[in-house]
């Protein structure tokens, strides 16, 4: 080759370069520019301190058009269409519990997609941040604080997709000692010890005692609700199927979960299962939801639907936890909820 073959072919590049990086910039100019515009009759937000330690407000992530979209915002909980007071913290999935909130966060780096797991204090001041191994996905705190969890996606972009592979972790928030994989605990099933390549789990969610916990288990085509300690590393089923990320009530007596209720397909209804009994109750409704429900009270659940015409937000709806009444709108353009 030439060197003015060389020049020509670096010539070329340079602008190919130069056309995608101007390319970049209007496309993220355009979407900043979205983004930063409040949608007409939307809700009320304004930038101000969030503390976790408030009481009677419900916690949130903000979808609302503007530039408080995705910052961590809360409400109170006895006027949850009034105005949102919205903090500097920006995440995917939100959590908090006993003064402590687990942030996931993803963005794109210098070179590929950057993914974390931030865990705040009551001010959401940054305590401790840890690197995430995919896409963020599910994510809660213990009723104390001590303990932080979260799921994320390794491969594969929905529970719904044919084949996909989560990571769980948890961590102690005292101690900073993290648990990376929950695939890592002695795993029982139906009373057997039991390990295999396709082995999933998702979805904690945290006892009162600061050591027991549930997750779901995917293994074998098949989902199982799985009761876990984090003092003893083990996990072992309860004996109840077709059971996807469970929410624990206040109470600890029941958990709210998806059920699938077409074999192979992207369709869940949200049930209450009576950990005494095993008795599943379906709850009033009956759309397809693809969250992990969160209890606002002892008895009702929260979790968030795609909001009609606007594939960038979500709304959160409430439906009585007994299986009665109807579902209705909580909170609009929000998602992870979580009751102060």
């Amino acid at each position: 080759m030439t060197p003015k073959s060389r020049l020509l072919i670096l010539a070329v590049a340079v602008l190919l370069l130069a056309g995608l990086g101007t390319g970049f910039v209007l496309h993220a100019a355009s979407q900043a520019d979205e983004k930063n515009t409040p949608r007409a009759g939307g809700p009320a937000v304004a930038a101000g301190p969030v503390a976790l330690t408030q009481k009677q407000r419900i916690a949130f992530v903000n979808s609302a058009a503007g530039p408080q979209r995705t910052d961590v915002a809360t409400v109170a909980a006895a006027r949850p269409g009034g105005a949102r007071t919205a903090a500097d913290l920006k995440c995917a999935r939100f959590y908090a519990a006993g003064g402590t909130g687990v942030c996931l966060q993803t963005g794109l780096g210098l070179v590929a997609q950057t993914n974390r797991a931030v865990i705040v204090d009551s001010a959401l001041h940054t305590l401790r941040t840890f690197a995430l191994a995919g896409t963020p996905s599910r994510a809660r705190v213990s009723p104390s604080g001590h303990f932080a969890a979260w799921t994320v996606f390794v491969g594969g972009e929905s529970y719904g997709a044919e084949f996909f592979s989560t990571r769980t972790s948890i961590v102690d928030t005292r101690s900073w000692r993290l648990l990376p994989n929950l695939e890592d605990f002695a795993i029982t099933l139906d009373g057997h010890k039991y390990r295999n390549v396709d082995d999933n789990f998702w979805g904690v969610t945290f006892a009162a005692d600061d050591d027991t916990f549930y997750a779901t288990l995917g293994t074998g085509g098949k989902t199982h609700l799985m009761k876990g300690s984090v003092s003893r590393r083990t996990i072992a089923s309860v004996g109840v199927d077709n059971v996807e990320c469970p929410s624990l009530s206040p109470d600890g007596t029941r958990i709210a979960f998806k059920k699938r209720v077409l074999a192979g397909a992207s369709l869940w209804h949200e049930y209450v299962l009576d950990l005494r009994t095993l008795k599943q109750t379906p709850l009033a409704e009956h759309r397809s939801v693809d969250d992990q429900a969160a209890w606002i009270d002892d008895s009702t659940v929260a979790y968030a639907l795609p909001k009609e015409g606007d594939t960038k937000s979500t709304d959160l709806w409430s439906v009585p936890a007994d299986g009665s009444g109807s579902a209705r709108l909580l909170i609009a353009d929000a998602s992870s909820p979580a009751p102060l």
